[in-house]
């Protein structure tokens, strides 16, 4: 299922919503999931350093497709991807999970929240390995 322009349009400006704040190395925080009430329109964010526009997404593309989109496949292959990036995206100072997510969505055109209701391992959020 595709979504339309505007669809992913209020889908980006609402994932800005989805942001917490919790940083650690071996976890990908549930708060890059959740949805907390209210949002600062005046906000500002320090620029990833990450560029994931040109990432290679088939880790997740190849693993997760639908329509039913396996839990298990579908985040372990999310982990796989993302689990590099910890340090980044839990920093929600910065704009790199919106625009992780972002290009997930974009290239893998999943269904809005498909990550967060799918993948669910702890209070803490999603474990990484740590090497």
């Amino acid at each position: 299922m595709e979504l339309k322009f505007l669809s992913k349009a209020l889908f980006f400006i609402l994932l800005l919503s989805l942001l917490s704040s919790f940083s650690s190395s071996s976890f990908i925080s549930d708060g890059v999931f959740e949805s907390h009430p209210g949002r600062n329109l005046l906000r500002t964010e320090k620029t990833c350093p990450v560029n994931f526009e040109f990432m290679n997404y088939t880790a997740i593309t190849s693993q997760c497709k639908g329509p039913k989109y396996p839990a298990r496949k579908c985040c372990g292959a999310f982990k796989d991807f993302a689990c590099r990036f910890t340090d980044y995206i839990n920093d929600l100072s910065t704009d790199c999970a919106f625009n992780m997510f972002c290009y997930i969505n974009l290239y893998g055109k999943y269904p809005t929240g498909l990550f967060a209701h799918k993948c669910k391992e702890g209070k803490e959020g999603l474990r990484c390995a740590t090497t």
